[in-house]
């Protein structure tokens, strides 16, 4: 991504949402008196080195803001991965997020939702894989799937499709997923831009496919002349509607009885 990435402004304009920092996370809380549902939004990995603190970029600002004003409290954790290993630490940082979230007096602690972007899509394993009750819904926007190739060799708990269905280690060879007791696995909302990196569709199209086979819940926003970040590059009504729609779809995930 180049600088115009970072610095490009959100397709959308939504109200500016108060905004308090907590060391390393940023909540964006909406206006109003009461517990409300709450999203961690979980921003694209790894970022360039030199670009500034992603909790700043316009677009996370964006979407905080459109959240809030949906009535949801966001919060919008820092997160720097410079090589595999550091995806261990990132991952603690977004379940401690969630728990903030949950502790937070303002939050419907049984309400909660996630969204990633890009890079952290390889973090969407571990809540398919063994979700929790209060977890209402997940969204992904343009993901990256799995690792991509020339990639230093990455857990396979970074493997978001092995969630779904884990090679049992022979060739080529799988087993049945094990079964969550007391939760069902979360609906997946997903962004997919069709003018994506070619690096990075086929892993969301062999996410796909494995998801539908094994009937995982699955919402498909399709941005057909969305590049990689059409949420900050293409301001167009194609991508301002499917930034609604995956925001609404989300939402209405959250607040179901």
């Amino acid at each position: 991504m180049g600088t115009v990435f970072w610095e490009s402004p959100f397709v959308l304009d939504p109200p500016p949402a108060a905004v308090e920092r907590h060391g390393d996370v940023d909540l964006h809380v909406p206006a109003g008196d009461g517990r409300r549902p709450a999203v961690v939004v979980v921003h694209g990995v790894p970022g360039p080195p030199e670009a500034p603190d992603a909790r700043d970029w316009p677009l996370y600002r964006g979407y905080g803001a459109l959240l809030a004003e949906a009535g949801v409290l966001a919060a919008v954790p820092r997160l720097t991965v410079a090589s595999p290993d550091d995806l261990y630490a990132v991952a603690a940082r977004v379940a401690a997020a969630a728990e903030l979230l949950r502790a937070d007096p303002r939050v419907d602690a049984d309400r909660l939702g996630l969204w990633f972007f890009s890079g952290a899509g390889l973090l969407l394993g571990d809540w398919l894989r063994d979700p929790p009750a209060w977890l209402r819904g997940v969204a992904a926007t343009y993901p990256l799937l799995a690792p991509l190739p020339g990639w230093p060799p990455v857990d396979p708990r970074f493997r978001p499709v092995d969630a779904l269905d884990p090679p049992t280690g022979g060739e080529g060879a799988r087993v049945e997923a094990p079964q969550v007791e007391g939760a069902a696995r979360p609906t997946l909302v997903l962004s997919r831009a069709g003018r994506e990196r070619p690096e990075v569709a086929p892993t969301v199209e062999a996410f796909t496919v494995v998801a539908r086979r094994r009937g995982i819940p699955l919402c498909v926003v399709d941005v057909p002349n969305g590049q990689h970040g059409f949420d900050a590059l293409d301001h167009t009504e194609e991508s301002r509607a499917a930034v609604r729609t995956a925001r609404d779809t989300l939402l209405a995930l959250l607040t179901a009885p």
